[in-house]
């Protein structure tokens, strides 16, 4: 209730770019005041045993996690898993550092509980990302949190300089990541969906896989690929199909949609131009995404749904789909520090 009459009072009232980091900078205030994490810790995080989830050779102490998008550049998994999240996904990260796309970036749609947003891989470059996530990992060698990180394609990157770009990220971050994501799915960047094509993605997975195990002999990093859901359902069928025949460990179904089904206001979603929507609206179709894969692929893979997940219902929704785990983002903005352990508590009770 505080934050929903502080969202309402002052921070739909701010540029929606400049509130996320006003909420983020609050919330990694609250962790370095002493004893500052510990006691958001105590109050937020998951702790009943019934929702510990196995997957990627991994111990999520919930199933519920923060999707890439939120802590571009690892400033914050601390924090941000002390308010309940089980796992964090930081990113989406590049080879070579970059600005993004020109301000405004992201647009809000408070009626229909969405963004729109066209940050376009805004981060300050894998290497930095995965320096701040060395020393973190040094400074909490025992409870830093699960983290996983997404990489994209630098936009200064040709389609025939993919891979390389993919690989260079891959060999950066394996050490300090729990897993990796490959984001062919983003909408923000010119020619990155084509690369979900199956005769581009298979070679381009088969390369960052060899990456990761060449930069990380002693354990094999857990590799995810992230699938947009406007896909057509055959080309749904034909990832999951060849995904079942590499070493490839999940599947994160969805990312943002290109359609604006869903939105009512002809003349925000002008104003808003191109981007990616997530929210509410996502939500049957990332619904969808979800069953189709699960059906074709069995228990072989960890699916991790995103996409409009809400409130407790749609959580169990996606879990009783054969999601193994979920990630959030749009809510989270909406309802606040809160809401992901309402979600997590809400499961345990859940018959």
């Amino acid at each position: 209730m505080i934050y929903r009459g502080l969202y309402e009072g002052v921070l739909r009232h701010v540029p929606p770019e400049a509130a996320h980091q006003a909420g983020f900078g609050l919330i990694k205030a609250a962790a370095r005041i002493p004893g500052g994490t510990a006691a958001m810790h105590a109050a937020f995080a998951p702790k009943d045993p019934a929702l510990h989830v196995h997957a990627l050779g991994l111990d999520f102490p919930g199933p519920l996690g923060l999707a890439a998008g939120f802590d571009k550049n690892a400033r914050g998994p601390l924090a941000l898993a002390a308010l309940g999240f089980s796992f964090i996904e930081v990113g989406t990260v590049t080879a070579r550092p970059q600005p993004g796309n020109p301000k405004p970036r992201m647009f809000r749609f408070p009626d229909e509980r969405a963004l729109v947003n066209r940050m376009g891989f805004n981060n300050d470059g894998a290497a930095a990302v995965a320096a701040r996530l060395r020393v973190l990992r040094a400074a909490h060698p025992q409870d830093a949190p699960i983290i996983g990180v997404n990489i994209g394609k630098s936009k200064v990157a040709s389609e025939d300089e993919a891979i390389a770009d993919y690989v260079t990220s891959a060999q950066l971050v394996a050490a300090v990541a729990d897993y990796v994501v490959v984001n062919v799915s983003s909408p923000n960047t010119p020619g990155l969906r084509d690369l979900q094509a199956t005769e581009k993605l298979l070679p381009l997975l088969r390369a960052v896989r060899t990456a990761l195990d060449q930069a990380s002999p002693r354990r094999s990093v857990p590799l995810l690929v992230k699938i947009a859901p406007d896909l057509a359902d055959g080309d749904i069928d034909a990832i999951a199909d060849f995904t079942l025949g590499m070493s490839l460990d999940g599947i994160i179904a969805t990312n943002t949609t290109i359609s604006r089904t869903g939105l009512n206001d002809l003349t925000k979603i002008e104003e808003a131009g191109p981007g990616g929507l997530s929210g509410a609206p996502l939500k049957q179709r990332s619904l969808e995404v979800l069953t189709r894969i699960r059906a074709r692929t069995g228990d072989y893979l960890t699916l991790i749904s995103a996409g409009g997940i809400e409130t407790p219902d749609d959580a169990r929704e996606r879990l009783a789909a054969g999601a193994t785990l979920l990630q959030a983002y749009t809510a989270f903005i909406y309802e606040g520090p809160a809401w992901p352990k309402h979600i997590q508590q809400s499961l345990v009770a859940s018959p």
